[in-house]
């Protein structure tokens, strides 16, 4: 038996309504799964039991619409309008930015946020009036943070990262001993550099150029991690708060109270407070909201990124394809017999060839010594780039390549250092005509800075150069260190002042230009050319009142002389001397008479 009722009488089953249901409306209606289906009771009509779900109620049948014909066609699918085919395919990121994508850091710790509070506080109370030492105060708690960070994230450590730390303090230094702009910027960004990389740890040419510029990646992400984990802590204890900040406002209101009635009954204490206090008013609330604000996102920056710092060292370049032996090594066999006539020529004005060379080109003295170096720079320059690309397409199939690689490229370094020496040479010549000035102590420093470098690419290659990068970093940040320590304006004006007692040659109205750091070797020339040359600097300082922590030490030492000795400035006979003892005899080019820091 079948389980199927039969029809034996071949006529349509009806459709709810009571109309035959339609071939093609019986064949949707079998497509769909219905429900489950309640069998008939015992003694109902088979017509009358009808597929309801378990637990429904019934309800009236709606009627439905007529059925369409069938066609034999099968019906056509409706398509709902996609609108994303207009909108741009996303494109999956670069490989390197998930080769150097960070691990989700920590939770940030509570001792962390204290540092970042600290320095925040730092930042308002000391930054907005100057710089000095100040800078290392504000370091320190934002250290004490990033060494937190790194701790809680399981970070080590590591020698480097100590050499890049202590190199980094050691550039904040400056502002606190120099008084000049110049050598201040160049050491305070190249600390925050080595800050970076001391964070980062990198290792790589490219982590060593990159790794500087990865803790401004930091900048948003440490902000949104700082305020999770504030947000986290101020909801688990909410309790513990009320007593942290009463006990903190009884200790400010103490402090002012009774620190107001020693003041007020001491002289001397109320000179000692005021000046180990900062001098905060209401008008400079935007500012120092500003500072705070820099300082609370540039420690969270540095914890974020030793917590999770990024990993540029997994970037990796692969090797170009060697070049064949005569491909590679022709080309820079012509340069350095280039480099070796130019040497020869050297060498004969070196001893004694001057005059014969100076009547042949027509030049004057000074505009071949000025002439000279800024191609020779640029020539220490481009064979440094030239070392580079010719390490990258170098033949390496075995020991006589090696061998090859090594004698051309070695030549090379030796004869730019030749270079060196000759564009040294043509700077010193310069100075001993027109005197020295800012710029061309800077331009030398960086020349004898690139010396430094083709020694060490000599090393590398004669030792292995996998500590290369990280050693021309070093040898660069010890260069500005140098650089600002020796103070390029003490500089200057030392060996302005001796080369006026030997050529009674000086440019008195360039010294007004100087910072406080040459008031010293100033002091020593006589009057009335001191008062001259110190009139600039008196009103300079004359007009600042920085307190002890944005002042350096070449400023106070420069007050001290100045309240010992005052100058008494002679306006006309200054004048009249400034033209009597110039450069003398030839004018400078470069400086249209004067001494100048055109060049």
């Amino acid at each position: 038996m079948s389980d199927t009722p039969s029809n034996p009488s071949g006529i349509p089953e009806q459709a709810p309504g009571g109309k035959p249901a339609a071939a093609g409306e019986q064949d949707i209606q079998d497509a769909v799964p219905s429900a489950r289906a309640v069998p008939p009771r015992a003694g109902t009509p088979a017509h009358a039991s009808t597929p309801v779900r378990a637990g429904a109620a019934r309800t009236p049948t709606a009627p439905r619409r007529p059925a369409p014909t069938h066609t034999g066609r099968p019906p056509k699918a409706q398509h709902a309008a996609n609108w994303q085919q207009w909108q741009p395919t996303p494109h999956d990121p670069p490989v390197w930015i998930g080769e150097i994508s960070s691990d989700e850091p920590a939770r940030i710790s509570v001792a962390t946020l204290w540092c970042v509070a600290v320095t925040g506080l730092l930042s308002a109370l000391l930054l907005g009036d100057g710089l000095g030492l100040n800078l290392l105060i504000v370091t320190v708690p934002t250290a004490f943070g990033a060494y937190f960070a790194a701790r809680g994230a399981g970070r080590r450590l590591r020698p480097w990262t100590l050499v890049w730390a202590v190199g980094g303090v050691a550039l904040l230094s400056v502002p606190a001993l120099r008084d000049a702009g110049w050598p201040t910027f160049l050491a305070v960004t190249s600390a925050l550099a080595l800050g970076s990389l001391a964070l980062h740890g990198c290792r790589t040419w490219l982590g060593v150029i990159l790794g500087p510029f990865g803790l401004f990646g930091s900048l948003g992400t440490g902000l949104f991690w700082g305020f999770q984990g504030v947000r986290e802590r101020a909801d688990g204890s909410r309790g513990r708060w009320a007593p942290v900040l009463r006990t903190a406002a009884v200790a400010v209101v103490l402090l002012i109270v009774f620190g107001a009635l020693f003041a007020s009954a001491d002289a001397a204490f109320a000179d000692l407070l005021g000046g180990l206090t900062p001098d905060v008013s209401v008008a400079d609330g935007p500012w120092r909201t500003l500072l705070f604000a820099l300082g609370v996102v540039g420690a969270l920056a540095a914890a974020h990124t030793a917590a999770a710092p990024l990993h540029w060292d997994r970037i990796t370049v692969r090797p170009a394809a060697p070049r064949g032996r005569v491909e590679w090594a022709l080309p820079l066999i012509v340069l350095n017999l280039l480099f070796a006539v130019f040497i020869g020529v050297q060498l004969t004005v070196l001893f004694g060839g001057y005059d014969k060379v100076l009547s042949e080109t027509g030049l004057t003295y000074s505009e071949y010594a000025t002439q000279g170096f800024w191609q020779l720079l640029g020539a220490t320059l481009l064979t440094l780039l030239v070392i580079g690309l010719a390490r990258r397409w170098a033949p390496r199939d075995g020991a006589r390549d090696r061998t090859l690689v090594s004698a051309v490229l070695g030549v090379l370094c030796v004869l730019t250092l030749v270079v060196v020496a000759s564009a040294l040479r043509r700077m010193d010549l310069y100075v001993d005509a027109y005197g020295l000035t800012r710029l061309r102590v800077s331009v030398a420093a960086m020349e004898l800075w690139l010396g430094l470098v083709i020694v060490l690419i000599m090393a590398a290659g004669a030792f292995g150069g996998r500590w290369l990068p990280r050693a021309v970093a070093v040898s660069g940040a010890a260069g500005v260190l140098i650089f600002g320590l020796i103070s390029p304006d003490a500089l200057v004006a030392e060996r302005n002042v001796e080369r006026y007692r030997t050529s009674d040659k000086i440019d008195v109205n360039y010294f007004q230009q100087l910072s406080a750091d040459a008031v010293p070797a100033l002091d020593t020339l006589p009057e009335p050319l001191r008062s001259c040359a110190l009139e600039g600097i008196e009103r300079e300082l004359g007009d600042s009142d920085d307190p002890w922590y944005a002042t350096s030490w070449g400023e106070s030492r420069a007050r001290d002389i100045l309240d010992e000795r005052p100058i008494d400035p002679q306006w006309e006979e200054c004048s009249s001397m400034n033209t009597r003892n110039d450069s003398g005899g030839e004018r400078d080019p470069y400086d249209e008479g004067r001494t100048g820091d055109g060049y």
